[in-house]
């Protein structure tokens, strides 16, 4: 499975809003504080403010905070804002997949990896993420 630099950058930037959800924070001070390429970030947060995660205020007062609490936000609700489906194959959905003879099977292990990998992000929430925070992390699947 691939982790775009874009639901990354996104996760991290909307973290540094869970972190002091109470002021404004500029694309310039999320960008310095996370390492994040400033332009890159900026189109990040385009989407992330399209999609209600975030919202904005114009002006010398203004910036971006979390479009809701930390705690109704999910990773799996950030990497589909930034990167729509979740896995593709060929930049396909995995919906209707089909093979022939021997490799018949594949198809559904793809989509149980997808299953699993949005049950994960599912039940990560950002404030899971936060230094400090005492709640139970999500549950591990799978061996170790």
């Amino acid at each position: 499975m691939h982790i775009s630099a874009k639901a990354d950058y996104a996760t991290r930037a909307l973290l540094e809003l869970a972190r002091e959800p109470g002021r404004p924070l500029t694309c310039e001070a999320i960008a310095s504080s996370q390492q994040i390429p400033f332009r890159f970030l900026k189109s990040v947060v385009g989407e992330l403010r399209k999609a209600g995660l975030v919202r904005s205020q114009r002006g010398c007062e203004g910036g971006y905070w979390l479009g809701r609490p930390a705690d109704d936000i999910t990773l799996l609700e950030v990497a589909r804002a930034v990167d729509g489906e979740l896995i593709t194959l060929r930049g396909e959905t995995l919906t209707g997949l089909d093979y022939p003879g021997p490799a018949a099977g594949l198809p559904s292990v793809w989509r149980r990896i997808e299953a699993d990998a949005a049950a994960v992000l599912g039940a990560t929430t950002l404030t899971s993420l936060l230094p400090g925070h005492t709640a139970a992390r999500p549950a591990r699947t799978g061996a170790a």
